[in-house]
């Protein structure tokens, strides 16, 4: 009789939906959560991936939907078997305005004023993080760190069988940020030392994704990834998960 399913839930940014043109249904296998769960999965224990998240989230949005999402908390986390937190890659990158001032754009009124908003920051996007040199982050380290350990002590409190795995942000060429990546490198030694501290593994998708920067098939937007990229960080993710064993069954 087979095994129950291995269920691994990714609370992510849009790296996980997201392909080399468009968001893409969280379903698409090509996707590296579906690959992941593709290369983990057995005739006797199927594994499943559930992406959940939205483009642009970071740590503290991660916190925010295990404890203010009844769906999370009350269905996806308890059937988990293994917890990925795909969170940190929004979290580096440069910003010029504070995040509850960045995220207003989308409630103004009227109509116009809000096209006029959004169109004059992403004109001032790309040159203010050129003049700031990514100086100021999207959500600052101190806060990434706090919002990760906030996630991984909940979880371990509630639900003390599941794994938990982490990532390290990867790195990126977005014309929509100035192509700035100065604050990637000490992103990636902060992960390391966050990781090493809360013992959390780590997926290193710095190392994984860094290879596909600029070449054919990768989205132009310098951020999303095609479609071999995917499949390597799916392959790499689930040969992570393989070495030290399968999720802990119920």
């Amino acid at each position: 009789m087979p095994e129950a399913a291995t269920e691994i839930l990714l609370l992510t940014d849009s790296l996980a939906f997201h392909g080399p043109g468009m968001g893409e249904l969280t379903t698409e296998p090509k996707l590296w959560p579906n690959v992941l769960a593709a290369a983990l999965s057995t005739p006797d224990r199927p594994c499943h991936a559930t992406i959940f998240g939205r483009r642009g989230w970071t740590a503290r949005d991660a916190w925010f939907a295990l404890t203010r999402d009844p769906h999370v908390y009350s269905v996806l986390l308890p059937r988990a078997d293994v917890v990925v937190l795909a969170v940190g890659g929004m979290d580096y990158l440069p910003a010029i305005l504070p995040s509850h001032l960045r995220e207003g754009i989308r409630l103004l009124r009227p109509r116009p004023l809000r096209i006029a908003a959004t169109a004059l920051f992403r004109r001032a996007q790309p040159v203010g993080a050129a003049l700031l040199r990514g100086r100021w982050r999207t959500l600052p380290q101190p806060l990434t760190n706090h919002y990760l350990s906030r996630c991984v002590a909940g979880i371990r409190y509630f639900h003390p069988h599941i794994r938990i795995l982490g990532v390290v942000p990867p790195p990126h060429d977005a014309p929509g940020y100035g192509r700035v990546r100065a604050g990637h490198p000490p992103a990636v030694r902060a992960a390391l030392d966050w990781g090493r501290q809360a013992g959390v593994e780590l997926l290193r998708l710095d190392e994984w994704v860094r290879p596909f920067l600029g070449t054919p098939g990768m989205n132009v937007d310098g951020i999303h990834w095609g479609w071999d990229c995917h499949r390597a960080v799916g392959e790499q993710a689930a040969a992570v998960l393989r070495a030290v064993g399968p999720a802990q069954s119920r």
